[in-house]
């Protein structure tokens, strides 16, 4: 599938296919990590008024998401990036990060930091968020320092 026919837009939270696609993220997180390292936001932690959340749409199927949760003073941390299996390796997960970060531009943020996995199935992850110019840094809002995470952040 190419990644051209796919529109990233506003997740509507009734949408059944954005239950599907938070519960197979849940699933994917639940062997990386003890369950007080997984920090994976539910369907309905995605109501909470500091969070917005895209999706990545392509033939009536939900093939991504990304997120930005608002912790203050400009501060936004980039949640729940997640590609489809089939699409990993595409450029997807390129394209909803230029998303999230044009948004958080667009939101006024000065900077955007993400908790991920420091297991090798993150090492993807770890090296697309580095090459869009995040850095490591120590843990930010409510993270303590934990063996299963890697903070990165960037400034805008």
């Amino acid at each position: 599938m190419s990644t051209a026919a796919v529109a990233i837009v506003p997740a509507r939270l009734e949408d059944p296919r954005l239950a599907v696609l938070v519960a197979e993220h849940l699933a994917e997180m639940e062997p990386t990590a003890p369950a007080c390292s997984r920090h994976a936001l539910s369907l309905e932690q995605f109501r909470d008024p500091a969070v917005r959340l895209w999706v990545a749409e392509s033939a009536g199927a939900l093939v991504g998401s990304v997120a930005l949760k608002d912790l203050g003073g400009g501060h936004l941390e980039l949640k729940t990036m997640r590609v489809a299996p089939s699409l990993r390796g595409s450029g997807l997960g390129r394209r909803l990060l230029d998303h999230a970060l044009e948004q958080a531009r667009a939101a006024g943020a000065t900077r955007v930091s993400l908790e991920t996995g420091s297991g090798d199935v993150f090492a993807p992850a770890r090296g697309l968020y580095r090459a869009h110019g995040f850095v490591d840094c120590e843990p930010f809002g409510d993270y303590r320092p934990d063996r299963h995470s890697t903070f990165l952040t960037r400034t805008l």
